[in-house]
């Protein structure tokens, strides 16, 4: 993995463990959410920082609580 800002499909299928198509699902449903929100989205792609919000939580990698 690359340390980019934005992850694309074949990305959040290897982190996620999922298939290809549920990977295009997930950016999809975090770019509805970001859109509604007024943040700028690109298709295909999705913000890895939002991603791991939304998977971890509060919580970073180390389980650690973020301020």
């Amino acid at each position: 993995m690359t340390n980019n800002i934005f992850m694309r499909a074949e990305e959040v299928q290897a982190y996620l463990g999922v298939s290809r198509t549920e990977s295009y699902r997930i950016i999809k449903r975090l770019n509805e959410e970001l859109k509604e929100g007024g943040y700028l989205v690109i298709s295909g792609r999705v913000s890895r920082k939002y991603l791991e919000e939304k998977i971890y939580g509060s919580f970073d990698r180390q389980n650690q609580r973020l301020p």
